[in-house]
């Protein structure tokens, strides 16, 4: 049974190891006709690339992106496109040192107990180095949504770094581009430099926030109870690599809310509803409002880190372990391109749903 592929109409099975030959995604159900071409992918997986700045991982990867099929003469065909990043600075030795132990805070002692076999090196399919796969595939989606509803904007932007949050009063949508921690606040991006570069010289490591914005998706999107838009979104950002908790909207924060001030409440508009809030985060009953889409995700702290911890062999010996190689002390950096690129996915995989289902929304107001 293959657990490698998400998407109900829009599919994406990703492939490949950290340090196989290559990774890649292969996506099925695109629509025809999509204007794509390398280049078009290429820029969001820049975004993602390792080793752009001291706070990321010194791996060094063009993540170059080749289209191996599903495209002719610029356009999508409506058959499986085929997506591949070759790996070219795989260094494998970093590993041998744990070709027995299991690394506390991996995925090793959890792939060995299971399968019998694991890919030590660098982790496998368990590393962050598949999110790439993703990237790609989100770069295809994000296409064809600006083909099909080119109103549509996707942003992530981290919110808090460790125990650092930002500062909501100073968001600024325009600052994310401009420093290295995709923060939409000025003053936090500087503060959060001089944190993280201790933590980064001392071999530690920490956790992180990520908040993923869909602007302009129209009302209608999503189905109830099993087909829910912010089920299929939850799933989505929960299966990237190290996230440990997912929010839609107020998230856990809705708990300590009274339903005088959960609820948002509508009113008339010149364009159709508007609302004085968004606590749902966009999604009521599973279905888009036509507010802003907001989900938020954890990332927890980078597990390779240089501090000698306890732990066990495959023979069940106890043993001590340091952990080499070229890791991020914040992954979270570059999870923000990968949460967009999954909100893209599952946005489109939905827009398509509601296509074949319903066409255009049915019930009009006003």
């Amino acid at each position: 049974m293959s657990l490698n592929t998400f998407g109900h109409l829009f599919r994406v099975t990703t492939w490949g190891e950290s340090h196989g030959p290559a990774l890649g995604a292969t996506v099925d159900g695109c629509p025809p006709g999509v204007p794509i071409d390398a280049g078009m992918i290429q820029h969001w997986l820049d975004r993602r690339k390792p080793g752009q700045n001291k706070y990321t991982t010194q791996r060094r990867e063009p993540d170059e992106v080749k289209i191996l099929s599903g495209v002719f003469e610029g356009q999508t065909t409506g058959t499986p496109v085929q997506l591949m990043i070759e790996n070219t600075d795989q260094r494998s030795k970093d590993y041998s040192d744990i070709m027995e132990k299991f690394r506390p805070g991996h995925a090793d002692i959890t792939y060995w107990q299971k399968y019998g076999i694991r890919d030590y090196r660098g982790g496998g399919r368990s590393s962050a180095r598949e999110t790439a796969a993703r990237v790609a595939a989100g770069g295809l989606a994000r296409e064809a949504i600006k083909a099909m509803l080119p109103g549509v904007q996707i942003t992530g932007y981290m919110t808090q770094m460790g125990p650092h949050q930002i500062n909501r009063d100073r968001f600024d949508w325009e600052e994310i581009e401009n420093n290295p921690f995709w923060v939409p606040d000025a003053k936090a991006a500087v503060d959060w430099a001089d944190y993280l570069d201790g933590l980064r010289k001392s071999g530690e490591s920490v956790g992180a926030i990520i908040e993923v914005v869909a602007r302009g998706v129209p009302a209608g999107l999503g189905a109830p109870i099993y087909g829910k838009l912010d089920t299929d979104l939850a799933a989505a950002m929960m299966s990237i690599n190290a996230v440990k908790a997912v929010e839609i909207g107020e998230g856990m924060a809705s708990a300590t809310l009274t339903g005088t001030t959960n609820a948002d409440e509508i009113f008339m508009g010149p364009d159709g509803p508007e609302y004085s809030s968004n606590h749902a985060g966009g999604i009521l009953g599973g279905i888009s409002t036509g507010q802003d889409i907001v989900v938020r995700f954890a990332v927890k702290p980078t597990s390779s880190i240089l501090s000698t911890r306890k732990t066990i062999t495959k023979s069940g010996e106890e043993t001590e372990i340091i952990t080499k190689g070229r890791h991020d002390p914040c992954v979270g950096i570059r999870a923000v391109p990968v949460g967009e690129a999954m909100m893209a996915c599952v946005i489109l995989d939905h827009l398509l749903l509601h296509r074949g289902q319903v066409g255009e929304s049915r019930g009009k107001i006003g």
